[in-house]
């Protein structure tokens, strides 16, 4: 969740030592990285963390005894084509992942992205974040959450452009293709009150 973009301009390997100097200590928030800038990220929402852990916790049986693992918000993902970095709410790789470095913090072949919208980083999830994803040549699906109401909307990579469907019926089942999973909206939206 992105709130503002701080002056200085860095170098991304000047972002990624700045951010694992940074990280570990609880108090300090983390940055996504884009065209040199870092952007602080503020906390979530209860609705936000709900739909993260629903969402993980519906993953996770189907993915047991197979080569995929999920990461949840504390995963930086970068691509080797794009200067930009970013933590995913959710992402997902299959195989073995590969990382841009021995510390093994920054994945650079996620197969599924999923991101959790707020009214602060709609825009940017929706847009320039997404140009950045669809960069990433192994990412196969995109998925948003809207947190406000029950509305899950996923792209999947065909091999001349993005595919776009909208689930809004809180009995639908969403198939998550690349990796032969699904995601029920009655689980993702479990416990989760909406504005009214």
């Amino acid at each position: 969740m992105a709130t503002g973009a701080a002056q200085t301009i860095l170098s991304p390997e000047e972002y990624i030592s700045f951010e694992r100097k940074f990280v570990p200590d609880a108090e300090t928030v983390r940055h996504e990285y884009v065209k040199g800038k870092i952007i602080s990220m503020s906390g979530a929402s209860r609705a936000h963390n709900l739909i993260s852990f629903n969402i993980a916790a519906e993953l996770h049986p189907q993915i047991r005894d197979r080569e995929i693992e999920v990461y949840i918000g504390e995963m930086r993902v970068g691509s080797p084509t794009i200067a930009s970095y970013f933590y995913p709410d959710i992402v997902v790789v299959s195989q073995e992942p590969e990382f841009e470095d021995d510390v093994f913090d920054t994945l650079r072949n996620p197969i599924v992205i999923i991101e959790i919208l707020s009214p602060s980083t709609e825009a940017f999830d929706r847009g320039e974040k997404f140009s950045h994803y669809r960069q990433i040549e192994s990412l196969q699906e995109y998925i948003i959450v809207s947190q406000d109401k029950v509305n899950v909307e996923r792209f999947l990579r065909k091999p001349d452009e993005w595919g776009y469907t909208s689930f809004q019926d809180i009995n639908q089942q969403i198939p998550i293709a690349s990796i032969a999973c699904e995601l029920s909206l009655e689980k993702i939206y479990e416990r989760v009150t909406f504005p009214d």
